[in-house]
């Protein structure tokens, strides 16, 4: 099997095991500060436990190495994982998942200011059409029962720290940012615990919690981690995509939240132009 094939075959897995995260934070009857914490508290637990026995000597080497690099994709990918869940817990899945997938949008004016990376022609069309879509999802959050501004504002600040992480971690390639994932996490769940009262969740629920937290999640979080050092960007770009597409579609199927027509055209928009300028990056990159 060569690096190609075993990339896409982990990280497609890695989105696939993400795809349900919107539809157990929906299943699950308690306030979203207690989904977060759970969600956050599990997943660093099954992480750090997961590279202690891995790599029990080098753990904290490795973690020192992140630098300040690491202290930022602690802080800011901690913390989009929080407006993660208030972004699900306050308005549609479609319109979380399509504000979501103009994270690289982000990326790419983040990586412009801070690391010197000219914005061609191509990526400045790819933005305002972003923007264009993301407006018309704003606009139709008053239309639909299932959407509010609030969730997409919470939404916004979820996809734009979770790209400060993303830029911090391509600040300092070489090192890898994997053991400062479990630290964002638990770092996260040690804030929310001073705030939420952890237990006030119905008992026939625990499973849930520890299914969506410590399994899904937290396999998700670690293919994501290996699978897209062997495929390029591009490809890991469009392979998240199918997030936005299946969860949805997921939701609706199994408990009938539509995602409402302003979501669906301006989803329809973002996502078709983010999958048109990664194939055009894909294409430029395999000719050259």
């Amino acid at each position: 099997m060569s690096d190609q094939l075993k990339g896409l075959i982990i990280t497609t897995c890695g989105i696939l095991f993400v795809v349900p995260d919107a539809l157990f934070i929906r299943l699950i009857d308690a306030e979203p500060l207690v989904i977060a914490f759970w969600r956050a508290f599990l997943t660093g637990t099954v992480l750090f436990v997961g590279l202690l026995l891995l790599n029990r000597r080098n753990f904290i080497p490795s973690l020192r190495a992140t630098g300040k690099m690491g202290l930022f994709y602690i802080f800011f990918a901690g913390s989009s994982s929080i407006f993660f869940v208030l972004a699900i817990s306050n308005t549609s899945v479609a319109n979380v998942v399509f504000i979501l997938a103009a994270m690289p949008v982000f990326a790419a004016f983040y990586s412009w200011i801070f690391m010197g990376e000219r914005l061609n022609r191509h990526m400045i069309i790819t933005i305002l059409f972003v923007i264009m879509g993301l407006s018309i999802i704003a606009y139709g959050s008053s239309d639909t029962e299932s959407s509010h501004w609030l969730g997409d504002l919470f939404a916004l600040i979820a996809s734009a720290f979770f790209a400060v992480a993303i830029t911090a971690a391509r600040t300092v390639r070489p090192v890898s940012m994997v053991p400062a994932a479990p630290v964002a996490y638990l770092g996260a769940a040690f804030i929310l615990f001073w705030f939420v009262e952890p237990m006030a969740i119905h008992p026939d629920q625990y499973w849930l919690v520890v299914l969506h937290g410590g399994g899904f999640i937290a396999v998700s979080t670690v293919l994501l981690a290996i699978g897209p050092r062997f495929i390029t960007s591009p490809e890991v770009a469009l392979l998240i995509l199918l997030e936005s597409i299946i969860a949805p579609i997921l939701v609706w199927f199994f408990i009938g939240e539509e995602p409402g027509e302003w979501a669906l055209i301006g989803g329809a928009i973002v996502i078709s132009v983010l999958f048109i300028s990664n194939m055009m990056i894909l294409m430029r990159k395999k000719s050259d």
